[in-house]
């Protein structure tokens, strides 16, 4: 436990190092012009190594993905039991605030780890799964590029040794005409993702959408922990009753509403869910089975959280299903 919280904070710091590098090259002197400073991030620092989308088309990473453009870059694999569908359904936040500018000045790529498993037809199954619009590529290609590139985005650890859910799970955000780059974790807020991508990486430039503005994020007050692990882990997927919850959009949820949840479910059965989805997958759970056929498939991530912490989650989801059915009994006692 206590590497992996090391690991997290060494991961941080050498986000935080990438970004001060990258704004160092950007500033580099007052005599550099600031449009030189993509060139050292440019066609001679990242590989154009072939990819192919999700759609069968051929592209070259730096010619046809980055080179000019604002980008969101993350590495996934599609049977991740871990956190790669969090990462994907928060992305699938990202779009949703920043709406048309993707695939216009913000463009989205999801790289497949796992390219001998991930081919463009899995990669249009998982794409279609998150309802992913325009502008958000998924991509494949050979191992050996795709570890290439990787590296050079910083999102590469030697103690994987190939083990796919070792991988480093971050997104990077960049400009490359700017040369500025920047880590996010999965576990960041929408709403700063989208400001970081939507205005912060083009020097505020370009305004953001309405529904992208701060004022549209969740109040946070002093959070106990239960509503913070629900913030940052479950509510890209799921809502409360229709409040707490997801970005509103007009698109379906990834996962079931949880108000009233620990009513209607056995508390030992949920504990284990919250423990250990992928063994209860992996053993055709029949409720599990039956949820799975119901929100497409997307599965349920095991963010390894320990007993404290699912007591916290389960206590949060119990204190707000009570505290919404009274404001809904006062709201119609009123009526």
């Amino acid at each position: 436990m206590m590497k992996r919280h090391l690991g997290r904070r060494l991961r941080a710091r050498f986000g935080s190092l990438l970004m001060i590098g990258a704004l160092l090259a950007i500033s580099g002197g007052s005599s550099m012009a600031a449009g030189n400073a993509g060139s050292i991030w440019g066609a001679d620092y990242f590989p154009n190594v072939p990819l192919v989308t999700h759609e069968g088309k051929q592209v070259r990473f730096f010619d046809d993905l980055i080179k000019g453009k604002v980008v969101v870059i993350n590495f996934l694999y599609t049977s991740c039991p871990d956190v790669c569908p969090l990462e994907t359904a928060r992305l699938r936040e990202v779009q949703e605030l920043l709406g048309d500018r993707v695939g216009r000045d913000v463009f989205m790529y999801s790289i497949s780890i796992d390219p001998e498993h991930d081919t463009p037809e899995v990669l249009k199954r998982y794409a279609e799964r998150f309802e992913a619009g325009p502008g958000w590529w998924f991509l494949t290609g050979k191992k050996d590029d795709i570890t290439l590139l990787r590296r050079k985005l910083g999102l590469y650890s030697d103690q994987e040794g190939g083990r796919l859910e070792a991988h480093a799970v971050s997104s990077i955000i960049g400009n490359q005409s700017t040369g500025r780059w920047m880590k996010m974790s999965p576990f960041e807020n929408p709403y700063i993702m989208a400001t970081q991508v939507g205005s912060w990486l083009s020097n505020w430039k370009i305004p953001g959408r309405k529904e992208q503005d701060y004022a549209n994020a969740p109040k946070l007050r002093n959070v106990p922990k239960g509503e913070s692990l629900f913030r940052t882990r479950c509510e890209a997927c799921h809502s409360i009753g229709g409040g707490a919850g997801m970005v509103k959009s007009g698109k379906r949820s990834l996962g079931p509403d949880l108000s009233g949840v620990t009513a209607r479910r056995d508390r030992k059965w949920l504990t284990r869910w919250l423990a250990e989805p992928d063994k209860m997958i992996a053993e055709k759970d029949p409720l599990v089975m039956s949820m799975l056929a119901e929100y497409d498939n997307v599965v349920m991530p095991n963010f390894r959280l320990n007993d404290a912490e699912i007591s916290s989650v389960l206590a949060y989801l119990e204190e707000e299903s009570l505290r919404q059915g009274q404001e809904h009994d006062q709201t119609h006692h009123h009526h």
